[in-house]
């Protein structure tokens, strides 16, 4: 993305234009005789705040998050983890035989696919390339009843989900096969009669948000429905980190920091039944500029991050805060790592470390523009439509290239430089038109890899934070 959410899980990720430099990194500081690690091109993240807001002052951006007791230190440094690799077909049959399947994978445009090729039965869907993010939905016949963009149960559907203890059980074959089987699990979502087991992993002893593997369990016990990760994220470079203190700081002097909050009750991706329609992912609301939020509790952990333009878990602080008056709990997100160590947008001319102008000393700066990954495609006739995730704070523009063989996509995405938003992803679908339909001919990227045939998936609530 330009960030998590979503990838996927969790209840968000966070996104914005820009990416700089090479980040991906060894093992430790130091392990190739370097003295330092490179600066990570975290994507759309900047730790400064603007000129003019001390530590502690009302943030005209957005909320003041104020915790009243002490807060952690944390340690001194923790490693990023990267999505590196491919997902093998052993990896994808295990996952399928956990879901009970049967059937050999089939490569089909950088994916894997097991089942569902006339579009009914059971269907396993893992991409090929790190993370490995699957869907796996059980196509039970049912009527459609879709309005909209949103799609509801029949009526008189009023079978009772199963317990909490069930969902579990049925639900721990499939964790295991995706490595998740020690995860935190969370069994208290109930849609339409499914219970939808939530699981947040822990990576390198740290616990994670926004990696979550969601599985739907059916009134009868089975599972339905699920969408995740398959390949292990791999340790990279350790980086400096912050304590709590620092990075609460740093989140009210930065500008749209109110912006930046994941509401328990947003979703996370998972397949429909055949024929059903995309939900519109949810999108957390801003709190307004003066609101003050309480923070109950701030746990070091992994957050769901883009760098490079890739998948990865960043050093993070994970807060629990409540607004004033509020007795429900959500929970906010942000980097860890010393700001010395972050690689500036691209374009912006600062250097790592270096402070940015404070508003007026410069010239509004330019749009930046970066290539945004294609997700997958679908093609009707000459018209080819490409699904790709976006942020809100951004314009995009699809085009395609066309050969004898196979059609080279595009999507790039165009800030817009001094707009306040949230930053939150957001899957978009943009239409170009071919000089010839596809046909038999190969949708790949600008890097030449091959583009999956794209298919619409529902969204599930994020578990609780904790």
């Amino acid at each position: 993305m330009a960030a998590a959410v979503l990838l996927a899980g969790g209840g968000g990720a966070y996104l914005a234009a820009g990416a700089a430099g090479d980040s991906g990194g060894g093992t430790a500081p130091g392990a190739n005789g370097d003295p330092a690690p490179p600066p990570l091109a975290l994507d759309g993240h900047s730790e400064s705040g603007p000129a003019g807001i001390a530590p502690g002052e009302p943030n005209p951006y957005g909320a003041t998050y104020r915790a009243d007791g002490t807060l952690p230190e944390g340690p001194d440094s923790a490693p990023v983890f990267h999505a590196r690799g491919q997902v093998t077909e052993d990896r994808v049959v295990a996952l399928a035989k956990a879901l009970g399947m049967e059937g050999e994978p089939v490569a089909e445009g950088g994916s894997w696919r097991i089942g569902g090729q006339d579009g009914s039965g059971p269907a396993l869907r893992v991409d090929q390339r790190a993370p490995g993010a699957w869907t796996f939905s059980r196509n039970i016949p049912g009527s459609d009843n879709c309005k909209g963009a949103t799609c509801k149960a029949p009526a008189g559907t009023n079978t009772p989900a199963v317990s909490e203890a069930a969902a579990k059980k049925a639900a721990a074959p499939v964790l295991k096969a995706v490595g998740q089987d020690d995860a935190k699990l969370d069994a208290s979502q109930v849609l339409d009669g499914r219970r939808v087991v939530n699981a947040d992993p822990e990576v390198g002893g740290l616990p994670t948000y926004g990696w979550t593997t969601g599985v739907v369990v059916g009134a009868g016990g089975e599972v339905v429905g699920g969408s995740g990760r398959l390949a292990e994220p791999v340790k990279g470079d350790d980086y400096p980190v912050v304590s709590a203190r620092e990075a609460l700081d740093a989140m009210n002097g930065a500008p749209g920091a109110g912006g930046r909050v994941e509401i328990g009750g947003c979703a996370t991706p998972v397949p429909l039944d055949e024929g059903q329609s995309q939900e519109e992912p949810c999108v957390p609301a801003a709190k307004p500029a003066g609101d003050t939020v309480s923070v109950d509790e701030a746990v070091f952990g992994l957050a769901a991050h883009a760098v490079d333009g890739r998948p990865a878990l960043v050093p993070s602080w994970l807060f629990e805060v409540r607004p004033a008056g509020s007795e429900s709990p959500f929970t906010v997100t942000h980097p860890a790592v010393a700001p010395s160590f972050l690689a500036p947008p691209e374009g912006s001319g600062q250097r790592p470390g270096e402070e940015p102008s404070g508003p007026g000393d410069e010239p509004t700066s330019a749009p930046a523009t970066r290539e945004v990954e294609v997700e997958g495609y679908t093609a009707e006739g000459d018209e080819l439509t490409v699904a790709f995730t976006g942020g809100v704070c951004a314009d995009y523009e699809a085009t395609a290239s066309e050969s004898g063989d196979e059609v080279t996509v595009r999507v790039t995405e165009t800030s817009r430089p001094g707009e306040v938003c949230i930053l939150i992803a957001k899957q978009y679908q943009e239409t170009v038109r071919l000089d010839a339909p596809l046909g038999d001919r190969e949708v790949v990227d600008a890097k030449g890899e091959p583009v999956p045939l794209h298919k619409e998936g529902a969204r599930l609530p994020a578990p609780r934070t904790r």
